[in-house]
């Protein structure tokens, strides 16, 4: 059968297994991603079955973990790097920034970088600092890096693989605290593409914008919304950079409303480009200001506090409303 039941770490997995199956210029890198099979079992079973060669346990030492897929890379092959948690790749935002992110233009288009940078992201779990951050912004504000943002298992298993099979380097980002989220993977079936954004559940009065985990408490949120009468358009981003709003256009051009919810502080976030792009598009539909639901302007807090600091139902339930007033 085609059509199996899995988690988005399950279907990263079987993403993964099957990349290095149909190409042996895949390699996996990362810290403790073989013989454990990562902290969060992605790439578990990967080491046993494809060798130490190809599923690599590096050094606890992220610069070096990229500096080295860029040496890879150059000579063909695919490299694919777990950085263990968001808070951890700073270390290597240099590699990544201004060599990853630049060799291809840099040498004139002579130099491909087909490197995966695998990130899970995001809190809810309960962990210490520099365990749950939302570093995308810093990525999508770099000219050479795609970005994409899984939120469900059909999309981690297709879109790891697309990410591996693409030429250009791609930031791909996993919200950990979904990894065991379960949907219906048909691993026969044509994927959507890569870069395209989908609308997840139609509606009349206000479109919803998110991505990776608060795909899911918007979903939830549109719940609440109908018990109440209002009708939410919920589409999720997919893709970070470069951003698909053509769908999101047509949307808010219909419900004259938009919020855009992301887990990363309001300022300077993914939100802010959005606006202002939906507002430029849009001007003359709009009934109300874009509005931006996210995290604080603080440092991530401690765990026992991270609920009150992360978007929950309430928060986007009250933007809705705020729009709605207008």
């Amino acid at each position: 059968m085609s059509t199996q039941t899995l988690t988005i770490g399950k279907a990263l997995n079987l993403g993964l297994r099957r990349a290095m199956e149909d190409d042996a210029k895949v390699v996996l890198m990362g810290e403790d991603i073989g013989r454990l099979g990562g902290v969060f079992r992605i790439t578990d079973g990967l080491q046993k079955d494809f060798g130490e060669d190809r599923v690599v346990d590096t050094p606890l030492a992220e610069a070096g973990i990229l500096g080295t897929a860029v040496g890879l890379a150059m000579r063909g092959y695919r490299p694919v790097c777990e950085i263990q948690f968001d808070g951890f790749v700073f270390p290597a935002y240099n590699q990544i920034v201004t060599q990853v992110a630049k060799i291809h233009a840099r040498s004139r288009g002579r130099l491909a970088m087909p490197v995966v940078i695998r990130i899970p992201f995001g809190g809810g779990i309960g962990a210490v600092e520099h365990h749950s951050e939302s570093p995308e912004a810093y990525f999508a504000h770099t000219p050479g890096l795609k970005v994409v943002a899984v939120s469900n298992p059909v999309d981690a298993y297709w879109g790891i693989q697309q990410a591996i099979a693409h030429p250009d380097p791609i930031v791909f980002l996993e919200p950990k605290r979904r990894y065991w989220d379960k949907a219906e993977v048909d691993t026969a079936a044509t994927p959507d593409p890569l870069f395209a954004s989908r609308l997840v559940r139609g509606g009349d009065d206000v479109t919803v914008l998110a991505y990776g985990p608060m795909v899911k408490t918007v979903l939830q949120a549109a719940e609440a919304a109908a018990e109440e009468g209002r009708s939410l358009e919920v589409v999720d981003l997919r893709t970070i950079s470069p951003l698909d709003l053509d769908p999101v256009v047509d949307s808010v051009r219909r419900t004259g409303r938009c919020v855009v919810v992301h887990e990363a502080p309001v300022t300077l976030g993914l939100g802010a480009e959005i606006a202002a792009r939906v507002t430029e598009a849009c001007f003359h539909s709009l009934e109300a200001p874009v509005l931006r639901v996210g995290g604080y302007d603080t440092p991530y807090p401690p765990s026992k506090l991270e609920e009150e600091y992360l978007p929950d139902l309430d928060r986007v339930l009250d933007a809705v409303d705020r729009a709605m007033g207008f």
